[in-house]
């Protein structure tokens, strides 16, 4: 059986890494991504770059790779602690081609005596790489999946009173770091339901799914 193998931290994945990962699953029969953990490079937890590849590569298996090996080079200690690593978290399970952009796709397909599968090394397919996502998701928004951009944003939430301020401060923050603001929808309601400043059962209107029919109440 033809038995495919990639790895490295996905941080964040982008479109160079899926057109990878697709290479791979049409070349061999089983697939494997191997994620290393590596706290010291990215915040976002390996939890969630482990769901980003099963929910777009249902039947890849996902492998989680916890206190790899840190260190990058290209020296022999350094190439051995990697192959060494590698090798243990396979445990004994044969791997036939090694896909990577990488230089160390070389010793590592011949520690574990695999095809080197190298994908566009020069990223001239996809001129993007991890790091330069992770300095600006959104200047290279169009490199990532909608799933991985969703991990990549912060989220602001303004909570307050009423008239307090909340949405011209939405507003202003969006214009300074240019991007989007969701207006308060709550107002916006209460100004087209209330009756002598009061809501009720009879002018509240919202759908109801039931076994996929919309209903109203």
């Amino acid at each position: 059986m033809k038995t495919g193998l990639t790895l490295g931290k996905f941080a964040p994945l982008h479109k160079g890494h899926e057109a990878m990962i697709e290479r791979g699953i049409e070349e061999t029969e089983r697939f494997l991504v191997l994620i290393y953990d590596s706290p010291e490079v990215t915040h976002i937890p390996l939890e969630v770059r482990v769901r980003w590849i099963r929910e777009l590569y249902q039947h890849v298996e996902v492998i989680e790779a916890r206190f790899g090996p840190s260190i990058i080079g290209d020296t022999p200690e350094i190439r051995k602690m990697h192959e060494d690593y590698i090798l243990g978290v396979l445990r004994g399970r044969k791997v036939t081609h090694f896909y990577s952009s990488e230089f160390y796709g070389d010793h590592v397909s011949r520690a574990l005596d695999a095809v080197d599968c190298r994908f566009d090394p020069d990223r001239s397919r996809y001129p993007v790489s991890g790091s330069a996502v992770r300095s600006d998701p959104f200047r290279w928004r169009q490199f990532v999946s909608p799933c991985v951009y969703r991990s990549l944003c912060i989220w602001v939430l303004f909570l307050g009173a009423p008239s307090t301020g909340k949405t011209t401060i939405a507003q202003a923050c969006a214009e300074h770091y240019h991007t989007v603001w969701m207006p308060e929808y709550g107002r916006e309601y209460w100004e087209q339901h209330q009756v002598n400043r009061r809501l009720t059962y009879v002018t509240i209107t919202f759908p109801t799914m039931i076994r996929g029919t919309v209903l109203e109440r």
